[in-house]
């Protein structure tokens, strides 16, 4: 019998290969976009990574006292999820945006819904849902981060200052996707798994639309 790591991405495959399938992910990966475009995928990053601390930290404060292991796991996330929307700014303003209006600006309708789906599954439903969202970010991050970052860079020569957020993902998140897989397979209250599941498969289509919010040209 599979273990649940295995079980979760067998059943998110086709929202998963959905998710990749979308024309502004296609072409990102390879390059074929603006500079507009990179901003504006920037810019709904920011607003959805300023709330990975924030989400992290509601998630621990709902984990019941028997399931300590999950909120020592999620402490452990936030220590090196801290700060990264700020380099998201930085790469703003390494491709001559303007980042301080993007701080003090608003999310796509999309951007907006994805985190406050986030928020309200942990605060109304079970809180280890949030995982299905972590397997969402993280493995998209892992499959093509550091590709789009070198084939952006080599497209619209900016310099390696605007890709940190991009760059250091990639690699970042191949460690955390390690740690996540055995935390999942930690997991063995069915409930906890279904709920995770769940979350996996609704995030692969918010966070889809958060890409198809944005400009291709």
């Amino acid at each position: 019998m599979s273990n649940f790591f295995e079980q979760l991405q067998l059943q998110t495959q086709a929202e998963r290969e959905e998710l990749l399938s979308i024309p502004q992910i296609v072409r990102g990966a390879t390059g074929d976009i603006s500079l507009s475009s990179y901003i504006a995928f920037l810019t709904e990053a920011y607003h959805h990574v300023k709330h990975t601390v924030p989400l992290l930290m509601a998630c621990g404060s709902r984990i019941p006292m028997h399931k300590e292991w999950v909120r020592v796991a999620l402490a452990e996330y936030i220590e090196e999820e801290t700060g990264h929307q700020e380099w998201i700014l930085n790469d703003i303003a390494a491709c001559g945006g303007d980042a301080e209006s993007v701080r003090c600006g608003s999310p796509h309708p999309e951007t907006e819904l994805m985190v406050a789906y986030a928020y309200d599954t942990i605060n109304r439903g079970n809180p280890i849902a949030f995982f299905g969202m972590v397997l969402v970010l993280e493995g998209t991050s892992i499959q093509l981060a550091t590709h789009a970052a070198d084939a952006i860079l080599g497209s619209l020569n900016l310099p390696k200052t605007a890709f940190s957020y991009l760059s250091s993902h990639g690699e970042l998140d191949i460690s955390h996707m390690h740690f996540f897989e055995s935390l999942m397979n930690r997991l063995e209250d069915d409930e906890d798994q279904q709920a995770v599941i769940h979350m996996a498969r609704m995030m692969f289509r918010l966070y889809g639309d958060v890409f198809r919010s944005l400009p291709l040209d």
